[in-house]
């Protein structure tokens, strides 16, 4: 699929022709092809660019080049489950060490993901038990910032099953399917995660 995109981009079928019928008809063949794209949890975007659906939700990334370059692999991996985990995995640890290097907390190479993470949550004020059940909505917000957790936790155990790293010797068993899925909750983890940082930073 990505070699007859770029045979699409050379010929100019993602370039604006300008004005007129042919425009008109390029752009509706574009929308359409988009719209199948959109139907098998994909994205195509107007230049051409096929990447797995929920990579750009992650808005709030500006600035920090580790985790731009994380969601760039993300956006090219769509044929390998295992560099696909693997790599959301590493965006979200990324995003923790963003938070805690923010609040000038330290960490180690022996500091684990969980810890990472807690105390990331911790000084964003994300962690559940942060939360006045008994406002309006307040047990239902507290489950889903629990829900959060265990999204940014199983990524991370299913990564060091069947993920990139560790010396893995097999192919993965997870489908492209359930990989694409495990991207998506990962990238809406660390949107979460980063536009609060920047509500508490005024940005």
């Amino acid at each position: 699929m990505d070699s007859l995109l770029v045979e699409y981009r050379a010929h100019g079928f993602f370039s604006s022709s300008g004005t007129g019928p042919a425009e008109a008809d390029r752009l509706a063949a574009v929308r359409s092809l988009q719209r199948a794209f959109s139907r098998i949890d994909w994205e195509l975007d107007d230049e051409g660019v096929l990447r797995p659906a929920g990579v750009e939700v992650v808005g709030s990334v500006g600035g920090r080049p580790a985790i731009e370059d994380q969601l760039d692999r993300l956006r090219r991996a769509t044929d390998d489950p295992a560099l696909l985990l693997g790599t959301a995995k590493e965006m979200l640890e990324s995003t923790a060490k963003f938070v805690l290097e923010f609040f000038a907390v330290p960490y180690s190479n022996r500091t684990s993901f969980d810890e990472l993470w807690h105390h990331a949550r911790d000084r964003l004020g994300l962690l559940p038990e942060h939360l006045d059940v008994t406002a309006p909505g307040g047990a239902q917000v507290k489950a889903m910032l629990g829900a959060s957790w265990v999204i940014a936790k199983t990524a991370n155990e299913v990564r060091n099953l069947e993920g990139t790293g560790h010396g893995r010797t097999l192919p993965t068993g997870v489908t492209p399917e359930m990989a694409l899925l495990i991207v998506r909750e990962s990238c809406s983890v660390a949107e979460l995660v980063l536009a609060t940082l920047d509500r508490m930073a005024g940005r």
